[in-house]
């Protein structure tokens, strides 16, 4: 019982200062945020207890109810394509085909560049007039096809997404290097048992590599809900608020001084990370048992 004491005792001191960072780093700026977006505060007099009534004025807001759909269909779009593709490319590179280590190199060199830098050549790209897609569309003999890509209701929203989801470097490396730790035994029973690389993909590396896949849905689920430069940069929102995001919204706020809203809407987000994970985390062990 003593041993069992001491053991309790020694825990929690060599816990304490982990705990003290968490604590002062996390859960005081967190309970903040959600303290503040109970009140009206300008930031200059003093804040006044309101309630819920920040909840819900957004509730009945149309900008922030187009900016929730916009980091969901992210979000979505981020873990159902970008994920998937990135798999499919260390599927392919694990195989070592011929240049694997210049393509992998290739595909995660955007990483290492500023987002804005690569912001701005995409609006570079997008431009109405002298824009690279546009002058392609008339190279190639389809100038009828030339559009305004960030300026029309229709095309903003999906031209502000689409670019992002080519950069499948980061989740590649991430799949890759589990790959490459699956033992071999696994892939030579299969092939004495004459299954085809793509069965011994399917059957052995997916399932062995199931946690480093929800670990990557659940990173780039919650990186959907945290965009924010590329669509101020690009669009800042517009046209019509049809590129509205939440961080967007929240940057806005602040500007106007509106700091219980913005609070609010940082609770928002607090919320909307926490349930994407548990439902991540609830899938994919669902999917384990059911295997």
């Amino acid at each position: 019982m003593q041993r069992t004491t001491h053991f309790r005792t020694g825990a929690i001191l060599f816990l304490l200062p982990a705990l003290l960072l968490f604590a002062a780093f996390f859960l005081y700026p967190v309970g903040y945020v959600v303290i503040v977006s109970l009140m009206k505060w300008d930031g200059m007099s003093s804040p006044g207890f309101v309630g819920l009534r920040n909840y819900s004025a957004l509730l009945q807001d149309e900008v922030f109810r187009i900016s929730i759909r916009n980091n969901l269909i992210w979000a979505c779009a981020e873990a159902l394509i970008q994920v998937p593709l990135a798999i499919l490319v260390a599927l392919l590179l694990a195989r070592k085909p011929k240049g694997w280590k210049l393509l992998r190199t290739i595909y995660f060199f955007p990483h290492v560049i500023s987002g804005i830098a690569i912001t701005m050549l995409w609006g570079a790209i997008y431009n109405n007039e002298r824009g690279l897609l546009n002058g392609f569309l008339r190279l190639i003999g389809l100038s009828e096809w030339e559009h305004n890509w960030l300026g029309g209701l229709d095309s903003a929203f999906p031209s502000v997404l689409v670019y992002g989801l080519l950069y499948i470097g980061y989740f590649m490396v991430i799949i890759l290097a589990d790959i490459s730790s699956v033992s071999q035994s696994y892939y030579e029973a299969a092939s004495i048992d004459g299954a085809t690389r793509t069965q011994q993909d399917w059957f052995i590396t997916l399932p062995l590599i199931r946690g480093t896949i929800a670990t990557c849905v659940t990173l780039a689920m919650v990186n959907g809900l945290r965009q924010f430069e590329q669509v101020l940069l690009l669009t800042n929102g517009g046209p019509a608020n049809s590129t509205s995001v939440l961080v967007l919204y929240l940057y806005k706020e602040l500007q106007n001084f509106h700091y219980g809203t913005a609070n609010a809407l940082g609770t928002v987000l607090i919320v909307l990370g926490g349930l994407i994970i548990l439902t991540v985390r609830r899938l994919f062990n669902a999917a384990k048992y059911d295997m």
